[in-house]
């Protein structure tokens, strides 16, 4: 049996993961849209989490949607939506969500996402990520 939380955050999805040296042992982000990004998804699973975090074995599912840039085909712009493979890493972009889900209090800790599908499109309209967690018993 599975049981799912998604909803939609409203954004431009930023990573997390690439860190500067600054001298003292001081490491920072180096993407600037790192904070904004992880704080509107964090007060997104905020809204929707239930009274208890869900734990155990977690399966996220997660699409990225980027503003279309002008120089796409006219097909891909009349389509509404194409493949984004330039940068962010995807990678990246997922642990920033991870974290953001823990700290909005909606799982238990990252560490217990088991599964992963995501992906990452260019769109013309709304840019965010819509994002999915699921329960399961065993995957």
């Amino acid at each position: 049996m599975s049981a799912f939380v998604e909803f939609e955050v409203v954004g431009t999805p930023a990573p997390q993961g690439s860190k500067r040296h600054v001298g003292n042992g001081v490491m920072v982000e180096q993407s600037k849209g790192h904070r904004p990004w992880r704080a509107a998804v964090a007060a997104a699973a905020r809204d929707v989490a239930p009274d208890t975090p869900l734990d155990g074995a977690l399966q996220l599912i997660v699409q990225f949607r980027f503003t279309m840039p002008k120089s796409r085909t006219s097909a891909a712009r009349k389509a509404g939506h194409a493949p984004k493979i330039t940068t962010p890493d995807l990678d990246k972009l997922v642990r920033s969500v991870g974290d953001a889900l823990t700290e909005g209090g909606l799982i238990t800790d990252d560490a217990r996402i088991c599964a992963v599908h995501a992906s990452k499109i260019e769109v013309v309209g709304w840019t965010g990520a819509v994002i999915r967690i699921e329960t399961r018993a065993a995957l």
